[in-house]
């Protein structure tokens, strides 16, 4: 069964330990190294592997010095340019290009961020499936049969709106995240298209402190998957 561990979600710093039981996969390197080791509460070097979903310093601070580590990572070519990454720890992942980690098989997509390569990543292991998409404005795919998805849940519009109306938010801001993240409306578009017959819980990622709200969209996710449903 897959497990997930949450060691960071949000604006100042996204990574996350996923694993299938046999092989422990990093997903984002955004907090430094020295933290993200007693947060993961084992060594680093225990880690199969990495995966990147895109450049931004909150998903990828930590990259080159988790391959120092000893841990071989996974994001795509534009990624890799944009951060200076190479080595022999580094490996190209191509949107739609299935790839072997262990006992996973991982098919990168390519979401819709303001990035110059983003992925999201689905991962299979016997009968479980993970999906994961994050800094995505919004999924132009759909996946059946997962049973566990971690997806990002950025913003309520009317909540930003308020926001930029009271001064809290700029509207520069609001241009970039409605271009770039995704709103609660939209993941529950997204939720509603795909098969959830096998889906088990699903884990909220990448709230805004300032236009998000964690319980009311925990609730409304509930309410359209009658699964689990957990906020990072």
């Amino acid at each position: 069964m897959i497990t997930v561990m949450v060691l960071a979600s949000g604006s100042r710093g996204n990574a996350y330990v996923v694993s299938d039981g046999a092989t422990p996969l990093l997903l984002e390197a955004g907090i430094p190294l020295r933290q993200l080791r007693p947060k993961a509460g084992f060594k680093i070097s225990a880690l199969v592997g990495c995966l990147l979903s895109h450049e931004h310093l909150d998903h990828a601070k930590a990259a080159a010095n988790v391959m120092r580590a000893g841990v071989d990572l996974w994001c795509s070519s534009g990624s890799a340019e944009a951060l200076g990454l190479g080595g022999h720890r580094l490996h190209i992942a191509r949107a739609k290009e299935p790839f072997t980690l262990g006992t996973w098989t991982i098919l990168p997509f390519d979401t819709v961020h303001d990035a110059v390569e983003p992925l999201g990543f689905l991962l299979t292991s016997g009968s479980e499936r993970l999906l994961y998409a994050t800094d995505t404005a919004y999924i132009r795919y759909r996946f059946p049969g997962c049973t566990v998805m971690m997806l990002e849940c950025n913003y309520d519009l009317q909540t930003l709106k308020a926001n930029v109306e009271s001064g809290l938010v700029p509207r520069e801001v609001k241009r970039r995240v409605l271009r770039s993240h995704m709103s609660i409306d939209t993941l529950c578009g997204f939720l509603r298209a795909n098969d959830l017959s096998r889906l088990r819980e699903v884990w909220l990622l990448h709230l805004s402190d300032d236009s998000g709200d964690a319980e009311g969209f925990r609730r409304r996710v509930a309410e359209i998957t009658g699964r689990i449903v957990r906020v990072a």
